[in-house]
């Protein structure tokens, strides 16, 4: 089954509620081909920081619903 993914590599971002990371890139996007297995993107923020989120619309805690924005 195919997963529904959210973000790609180069994307900008911006979290609603945490303003102070600032702006975000996606640099990695991981995927498993396993079935169950897990989609991931790594996001390098403007306040240094490197988050990793999950990247898959079917799953409960997506990055969409954490509050993770394309710009």
């Amino acid at each position: 089954m195919l997963k529904r993914l959210y973000l790609k590599v180069g994307d900008k971002v911006r979290h609603l509620k945490h303003e102070s990371w600032g702006e975000g890139e996606v640099l990695e996007e991981k995927h498993s081909d396993l079935p169950g297995g897990g989609c991931f993107v790594s996001v390098s923020f403007d306040d240094g920081e490197d988050r990793y989120f999950i990247n898959d619309l079917d799953h409960q805690c997506c990055c969409y619903y954490f509050g993770i924005r394309v710009l």
